[in-house]
Parts: C-alpha cells; structure tokens; sequence
C-alpha cells in the first residue's frame, strides 16, 4: 500500500496567478472530476462487498460453505454455487454496464479542450489537466472549465455575458465585470504571462450567491465579489472572448460542491424482502431445531435397530451430536424457503415493466420525438407508493416563454376581446390576431388579439406613448444583428425579453445601447436617449428604475415594479386611476398573470444634478455605502405619475394544472423548489391553481437571521392552529418522535387551505438550525410549498429533510443541471428533456418530455407496477413453502434421517415449470383482462376493472373461502385416520404390534456396542442409489425374539388391557401371514 499525506482541511485558499509550483504545495485538486464508483481494480471487491450486503447473498453463501462439509452435506456444492454464481455475475455485469458510462461520461468531460497561457503562449489543455492559479482563455458559447476569476474581456469596462442555466435553471443572461486594474490586460498575451497577482479568498463552498476574496497586485489590494466569478457549468455569451484565472477546480468547484453523491436506491418492497428473509431464517431455524430434536430422540430410540440389522458392530453413537448435524443438514435441505430465484425473477419482471413504460405510446412526445424512458429497472414497483413530488418551476412546470398578454394603460384594459354587446370572449384559436405583417422589425412569435390598442397609438395617444416608451426604455435588454441584419434580443429576464418585445410591435422599437445613451425608434424615428442614471432591481426594491434625458432636455424617471411597492409612492393626483388599475391587476392576477405597474416622474434638472452628487459621494463611501445609495434611490423615486400596468403569461406546459389537480386527489403533496424570485414563484402557484384565492391563508417566512425564522413560524403556527396554541409550547425542546406524533395530529385537526411560500436565505437558517423540524412540521400541515430563490444543494436538503424525519417515498423532477443534486437525493428521480440540456435526464431514473407524463408515469406503470409485484411475490413465496414443507413433513416418515423426498433433477423442472410457466399465465391473462380490445370486442362481459380488489373487502367473499378450505381438508383427513383403523398398512400393523409388545414387558437393557459416527447416509445419496426403503417394507429388519424398544414418540392407542390382548393375537396372525406372503415373493 501507498501512504498518502492527508489533505488538510482548507479556512481560506491562496493562489497564485502563473505559479503551478507555488500552487502545488497546497495540494488544491485538479481539474478532474469523478461520478464512477468502480475502477479496473476495485470493481471486483466493493461490488462483491454491496451484493453481499443482501440478505439473501450471504445466506446462499454461508449455505454454500455449509455444503462443502461432507458431514452435514446432503446436496452436492454445485446445486447452490451455480445459481448464486449466476446472480452475482448477472449483477456484476449490470454494475458494470452502468459504470462503464459513467466512466464515458466522464472522459468525454475531462478530456474537453481549453486554451491555457503556459510559458507565455496559449496552448490547448484538456480540462482534466487545468491548474489551480492557471488563466484561461473562453470563446463566445464555451462552457467554463473552472471556477475563473474574470481578469479581462472584449466588451469595454470588462464585461462579460454568461448563460447560468446548469447553475440555477435560468436561460437569461447575466452580466459578470472584471476590475478595473485588471481589464486593462485586455488581449496582450505577454501583459497576463507576466500577471502574478495572489488571490486569497473563502475556502471551497457550495454558495452560487456568494464569493469574498481579495487580489493583491502590484502593491495593491482589490476586494472581489461574486461579480468578479464566473462558474463552472456557465456558458459565455454574446462575448468574443475573455480570460480568467482558475480559483476552484474539479471537485472544489461550486457546481460539483451542490451536485450530491450517487446514492444506491432501493425500493420498500426490497427493504421488506430483507425483513421478510430475516423471519424465514429465524422460520427455517425453528424447523431446524425441531427436526434435530426429532433426531435426536428418533437415533436415541428406534435407531439401534437399524445398527443391528446392519450389523454395525461399534460404539453407541452419541444422539445429541447426530441432531447437531442434522440441524444444519436440513438447513441445506430446507434452503429452497429463501430462494436465490426470487430476486431474479424480480428483475425479470421489473425489467418487462421498464419495457411497458418506454413502449408507452400515452407517453411519447412528437413535438421532440422523445419518448418516457426508464433509465433503471429497480424502482418500477415504488412509482405507486409515490406520497411527496419536489417539482422545479422553470422549465419543468412552465415552458419558461413569457408572452405579452394585456395591460392597462390611464384606466383601460387591452388585450380583451369584446362583442357588440360589449361582453368578454375568450379568446380562441380562430380568433383573429393583430397584423404585424407591415411592420419588418416586428417579432413574427408576437401575437395580440386587440385591435383597439393599434388605434390608440395611430391616433396618437399620449398616454399609450409613453406606456410603450417607458416599455422600451426601462430594462436590461441586450440587442445585436444577425447576418441577415435581423435584430436580436439577449435578456436578463424573460419578463424583459416580453415587455420589450411587445414595445418592438408596437412601433417603440429598442435597438442599440451604450453605457451612456440608449437609442430606440419611435414610430419609425430614431431617437436616442441620454442614460442618466440606472437603479437596478433588486429582491428588496422589487423595483427598476432609468434616468433619461430626451432630445428635447427633459429629464425623466421610468420606473417598473411590484404593485405593492409603486403604488406607495405615487403622487396624490394619481389616487383615481389606482383604484381603477388595482381591480385590472386583481382581475389579471385572478387569471394567474404576471403583473408590474408602470410610473414615470418629471425630474427638474437642478434637483437631479444635486442627486447625483449626492449618489457619487455614497457610491465612494467605505462604510454603509448599500444603505446610503439606497436612501437616495427612495428619495427619487416618489410622487410618481401613474401609466398603467401590464400582464404576462408565463405559458404552463400543456397539461400541467390537470396533473397537479389528479396527483392532489391521490393525496400526493407537490412542493415547487424553484431558484426564480419570489413574485415569479407565487404567480405559476396561482396559474398552476396550487394556490388559489379562496385559501385560507398564504404563509411567507423571509427573515434574515434565524430568531426571525423562527418567529415567523411561530407565528404562521399559531395563525394556523387557531386556539390550539398550547400544542405550539416547547416545540423546540420536543423530541422527534414528539415532533412527528404532532404533524400526524395537526394533519387531522386542520381543516382549511394553507400555503407555505419561503426565499432561500430563509430556508438556509431554517436547515442549518434547530428550527429545521419546526419548518418540516409547518410544511406537511400546508397544502401547497413554494421555496423560491434557493440553491441546489438547498433543494437537495429540503428532500432528504422530508425522506428522513417523514419516512415518506419522495420524487424530484426537474430538467436542469441544478436539479441534478435534488434528483439524486430522492428515492426517485425524473428528468425533463427540455430545454437546459441533458444533465437531469442523464442523473435521473425516468425520462420523458412534459410534465404532463408524471400522472400516467405514478398513477398508471407505479401502480401497476406495485400491484403485479405484490400478487407475484405472495405466489412466490406461497410456491416455495408448499414445496419445501414436503421435505419437512417427509423428515417424519424417514427418520429425520436428512434424505429429500424429491430429486434434484425434479427440483430443477417443477422451478422452470412454475416460474416460467406462471409468468406466461400470469401476463397473458393480464394482458387480456387489462387490454382495451377485449373490452371493446365483449363490454357486456366485462363490465368492471380492478373489480377483483372490491370483491376481496367483503366478509362473504372471505367466509367462502375458509368453507371451501375446510370442506376441502376435512375429507381427506377423515379419510386416512379411517383408513389407518380400519384398513391399516402392514406399516401400521407392525407400529401397533411394537407398542403393545413395550406395554406388555419391560425393556431389557442391551450392552453398548460400537459403530460407526453415524447411522445415516448423505442425503443426496438416498435420491440416487438405493436405501432402508426395501428393508423396510420387507420386514428382515424386524426381530421378533428381541423387539427393538418402541420410539418413545408414539403414544398406546389405547389403555385397555382386553382390547390390547386381542390387538396382540391380531397382529401376531397378521404378521404371519404377512412375512409368509413376503417370503414367497422373495
């Protein structure tokens, strides 16, 4: 073995820029990454190791050391070592398989090329050797090998775009910025050979949110953020190109920190087969014991008359350790009640279930032409116990395509379709949209069903002017030209992306920007606005506002937001239109439309320019500068005038809220784990009618610090419990069992509609506290769950919070690489393939295209699944104990002498015949009670399904089968105790001539004699060669001048002396006749 120094545990990393052999002393990792389990070396042990772990494995395998004693043996080695061989390679292979992908996988990342300046040039690298401290150079559309610090880019001021939708599930773009003294590096690959900076900054975290560091360069410290990072997994965009020097590689990179380990998934069904093999040992050991004791007793007795006939002369064999040995001889024998088939005939149906759901046509999707795929064999059966769905939002629930659907501008409603009698119509396919077709930079995907709107801004509407104006003023957007001189939008936010698309339709088209000037056209005039001044959204604003000045010099304010926060800081003279556009919101928020309001304020110029120089001195302040430049954004951003509101759809996918509303009948609880905001989340609940208004209450827990969390669940606990207050006390110090008996009984005892809606940096204090288990509680007594803002190392623990104290079967489904920790850690994953790659399929257990599939995936192949697999295994194991017991019932009729009653070649057919031949039954049948042709073909003749479930609840149902049982045993046992009285056996006659002989004289005691350790023969031998069997029946090794003492088993028939005497003289005419009969045929 190699001794390896340890890696020590990392408080802050240091790494410098260009230095590998600085950087290598501290043992930072490279840039390789892992998701195999098995290597060429330790495949064969740790995989021997895990199916060992089963049960059942080790059984056949201490069985098969039992069978290797010649003693005790009574199967040959061969009849347990073939099977289990068999299994373990059938497994073996199977692992394999698996992890010879991952290792693919794996390679095919690893071995991806990037451009790292070593000695002063850029050569190509793969990903696996990039260093700690190495700069780099990303193309535009080139995924981040590392965790890079930004150094430069080909945007000016250092900016670059990048795509974060492996990170967060986010398709928009996000906008990263290098530091000024770095930036000047620009291109010049001799300037960053010469680079030398030393970064220090926090350890290896899974935080996507946050990042502190400090670079030191030339004399001088610069602070970094999480502005300054680009991430592994992102996506450069809309950049020529940019340079970074790696932070973290490999497994210390935030991506890899959030992606959870590979956890080997089980069913219930396979933890009860465990349970259930545990008590059929604990079975097989009772019948051991007894027929030890049997043989004990039996060799103690009755087996001396077999040495004698034998002429064994030698010592008296001691009985006790001949039912030592018998013990484990009729382990071996008895060995089929745990059978090693049952687990390959598990797989064997589990994987013809894997089949019926890739052969599903219900739940194929033409649009990609993707049809549902199951990725594993082992989890069929628990798609039916299925009581917890963890849902992502964007692009899992909803398409992620935002589309411009109504707005209100000075009191009126557009977008609504009304007749002549002024009434609302819904709106349908075969209604006629507006014409964009005159105008060429309108986006052809724009469709607005309102003509009304178009004739307001033709007449030249102020209002509507500067509706749109503001629309295309006041936003992130980025916008470039294609080959074909196409104009294309890169958005931050698809909201954004919406709102300006809808202003580009409406003729106030966006079409370029410049740090300092913003250019549009407005109804075919180019005009270019002065930028001023931008305040940026942000979660505590839930505002953004643009300064611009007009070519006219007018300074203006244009600001979009939560209505909740604009409407506070409107201008008095606006109060009539915000009562009018209140109930517009309400109305579009009733059809689960996402809504902002729209305000604008004149700005005097000398007021701005003293602002101005106000937010100059706060930006450059050391101390409070947040709060500072927050103050004076609230102090510009009053007395606003208001233009209105508008009204987006983010499009569900198709299906989607009937899903939700069948999985809620089958009390399966949805939570949404989602990284959008808050605003955004709760707008898909209301769409998704997974909330509604008629709730009883929304809870939302946004503390920032954990006595906050806990407050507000104390709170939104006592709001919900009502006058139960007392069951709240001390639910801090309860235990955990206290705690889960709680949520059972706060489950009965509520009655209304509750939901729980909770941001990241909240839940964050909440699991990495003690109120983690109050959180639980609060949860599983709401109907609905909205997490909103959250990590996915943050969605990995909310599920195994949820697996671990509520002992529920929990599902993950996403279609992100930030909902590949989340699918990990369920008992069942299900990956989307949608629009954010393939990362989720690839890390889930079931595949399909929509959301919709989930229902018939649960509802339709779980519960199917489920049901098949019980019904086989009850068969199963009903099989193999009415063929084992013969062996048992058989030790009794051989002297528990550890022969089989049947022969091995016999086992092995009657095994085939059953499993095989009980499948084909099994699934034809099935096949033609459940096929949709045979009820078509006879309806009259089969008028219900599943009717078999209903008729076995009731009482007659149960009563009939016990009298059938009774009626069915009874005559037979009747039979035979009249049969042995009446007609017995020379067997019987002989038995009965025994025990009177031992009741009319005493046993004389016999000398010890020697012989050999045992008076019986290997089992195994008695199936093939011959036994006692003809000695038996022909009565030579009976002895009438000495009889062999009676058993001591069998009790006299009866106390009567007179019917004893004349039992005697029957018998002994009886066995004349018989032996004379005997002697004759010999």
């Amino acid at each position: 073995m190699f001794l390896c120094k340890k890696k020590p545990c990392e408080v802050e990393r240091i790494v410098k820029a260009n230095d590998r052999e600085y950087n290598e002393k501290f043992q930072y990792a490279d840039n390789r990454i892992h998701t195999s389990k098995y290597s060429i070396i330790t495949f064969l042990p740790i995989n021997l190791f895990e199916q060992f772990q089963r049960v059942a494995n080790a059984y056949f395998l201490f069985l098969l050391i039992l069978q290797l004693i010649p003693e005790i043996s009574s199967l040959t080695w061969f009849t347990t070592i073939v099977p289990l061989v068999l299994v373990i390679t059938m497994t073996a292979v199977k692992d394999a398989t698996d992890d010879y992908f991952r290792h693919k996988s794996d390679n095919q990342v690893n071995n991806r090329q990037s451009e790292v300046l070593i000695d002063g040039k850029l050569q190509n690298e793969k990903w696996m050797n990039v260093k700690v401290g190495d700069i780099i150079k990303l193309e535009n559309n080139q995924f981040v090998a590392a965790d890079l610090l930004l150094l430069s880019s080909s945007e000016p001021h250092g900016l670059c775009y990048i795509e974060t939708a492996e990170l967060d599930g986010e398709t928009n773009l996000k906008v990263r910025h290098a530091l000024s003294v770095t930036s000047e590096l620009g291109a010049d690959i001799s300037r960053l050979a010469r680079f030398d900076g030393t970064v220090v900054c926090e350890a290896p975290n899974n935080k996507l949110d946050k990042f502190v560091g400090v670079l030191s360069w030339k004399d001088s410290k610069h602070s970094l953020n999480n502005q300054k990072i680009i991430l592994r997994g992102c996506i450069l965009r809309n950049t020529s190109w940019c340079f970074g020097m790696v932070i973290f590689a490999g497994p210390d990179t935030k991506l890899i920190q959030n992606s959870g380990k590979t956890k080997f998934k089980r069913t219930s069904i396979d933890r009860l087969m465990n349970t259930l093999v545990l008590w059929i040992f604990g079975f097989l050991a009772c019948l051991g014991i007894i027929l030890a004791i049997g043989n004990s007793i039996w060799e103690n007795q009755v087996g001396g008359q077999f040495r004698t006939f034998l002429f064994w002369n030698e010592e008296e064999k001691d009985s006790i350790f001949s039912g030592f040995l018998t013990f484990w001889s009729y382990i071996i024998i008895l060995n089929t009640v745990v059978p090693i088939s049952l687990y390959v005939s598990m797989e064997v149906i589990r994987l013809g279930h894997s089949y019926f759901i890739n052969w599903d046509r219900k739940m194929y999707y033409s649009g990609k032409a993707a049809p549902a795929e199951a990725r594993t064999t082992t989890l069929n059966e628990e798609l039916g116990q299925i009581e917890y769905v963890f849902s992502d939002k964007t692009g899992t629930l909803t398409q992620n395509i935002m589309t411009f659907k109504k707005c209100s501008i000075n009191g009126r409603i557009y977008g609504e379709v009304c007749d002549d009698t002024v009434q609302k119509k819904e709106i349908t396919k075969e209604k006629e949209p507006v014409d964009f077709s005159g105008k060429p930079q309108a986006a052809r995907s724009f469709q607005f069903f309102d003509q009304s709107l178009m004739e307001s801004i033709k007449l030249g509407d102020p209002n509507v002017h500067e509706f749109f104006r503001l629309l295309a003023l006041c936003h992130t957007v980025m916008s470039e030209e294609d080959s074909t001189g196409k104009l294309i939008y890169q958005v931050q936010s698809p909201d954004e992306g919406a709102l300006v698309t809808a202003a580009r339709n409406c003729g106030f088209i966006f079409k370029s920007r410049t740090p300092e000037t913003i250019t549009i056209e407005e109804l075919g005039t180019l005009v270019t606005y002065q930028l001023l001044a931008f305040l940026d959204f942000n979660n505590i604003r839930k505002r953004m506002s643009v300064i611009v000045r007009n070519p006219a010099g007018q300074i203006k304010l244009y600001s979009k937001g939560a209505d909740t926060i604009l409407f506070e800081r409107l201008h008095p003279s606006s109060e009539d239109l915000l009562c009018l556009t209140s109930d517009h919101l309400g109305e579009f928020a009733g059809e689960g439309l996402r809504t902002l309001a729209i305000a604008y304020r004149d700005l005097d110029d000398k007021y701005f320019k003293e602002w101005h120089k106000m937010l100059e001195t706060a930006s450059a302040a050391m101390h409070g500068r947040d709060d500072q430049i927050s103050g004076l954004y609230e102090e510009i951003e009053r007395d606003l005038t208001l233009l209105g509101a508008t009204a987006i759809e983010d499009k569900l996918q198709e299906g989607v809220i009937e899903t939700i509303a069948s999985l809620s009948l089958a009390s399966i609880k949805i939570w949404v784990l989602t990284g959008d905001k808050q605003e955004t989340a709760v707008n898909i609940g209301y769409a998704c009618n997974m909330l509604t208004e008629d709730m009883n209450d929304v809870f939302v827990i946004a503390g920032n610090t954990v006595g906050e969390v806990r407050e507000e669940l104390r709170k939104a606990k006592g709001s919900l419990f009502g006058q139960n207050n007392s069951v709240l006390n001390g639910h801090v110090a309860c235990e955990k069992p206290q705690q889960l008996e709680l949520v059972s009984v706060g489950e009965d005892t509520v009655t209304g509609d509750y939901a729980l809606v909770i941001n990241g940096h909240s839940l964050a204090h909440a699991l990495e506290s003690d109120i983690k288990n109050d959180l639980l509680e609060l949860a599983c007594l709401c109907k609905t769950v909205i997490c909103c803002r959250v990590t996915p190392l943050q969605k990995a623990q909310v599920v195994e919070l949820v697996r671990k104290h509520k002992n529920a079967v929990t599902l993950a489904i996403g279609d992100g690489a930030n909902d590949v920790s989340m699918i990990k850690t369920a008992h069942i994953g299900v990956g989307i393939s949608g629009q954010e790659g393939l990362q989720a399929v690839l890390a889930s257990d079931y595949s399909f295209a929509q959301f919709k599939y989930l229902q018939r995936l649960l509802l339709v192949h779980g519960r199917w699944s489920y049901f098949r697999m019980c019904k086989f295994l009850c068969y199963f194991f009903y099989k193999n104990f009415a063929f084992t017991l013969v062996h048992f019932w058989f030790a009794f009729f051989c002297g528990f002498s550890a022969q089989i009653a049947l022969d091995t070649s016999y086992w092995t057919i009657i095994n085939h015949v059953f499993i095989w031949g009980s499948i084909a039954t099994y699934f034809s049948i099935l096949f033609t009670m459940h096929s949709n042709g045979i009820f078509g073909m006879f309806p009259n003749q089969f008028p219900f399904i599943g009717n078999v479930r209903h008729s076995l609840t009731q009482k007659c149902i149960w009563l009939v089968i016990l009298l059938t049982t009774v009626a069915s045993v009874m005559p037979v046992v009747a039979f035979r105790f009249l049969k042995m009285d009446l007609h017995p056996t020379p067997t019987d006659q002989i038995r009965r001539w025994q025990k009177a002989q031992k009741k009319a004289r005493p046993v004389r005691r016999r000398r010890p004699q020697a012989r050999r350790s045992s008076s019986r023969r290997s089992g195994y031998a008695f199936a093939h060669q011959e036994g006692y069997g003809e000695l038996i029946t022909s009565g030579k090794n009976m002895r009438a001048k000495n009889p062999p003492p009676a058993s001591g088993l069998e009790k006299p028939l009866c106390n009567s002396t007179s019917w004893l005497e004349n039992l005697c003289k029957k018998t002994t005419d009886t066995l004349s006749s018989f032996s004379q009969e005997k002697t004759v045929k010999l």
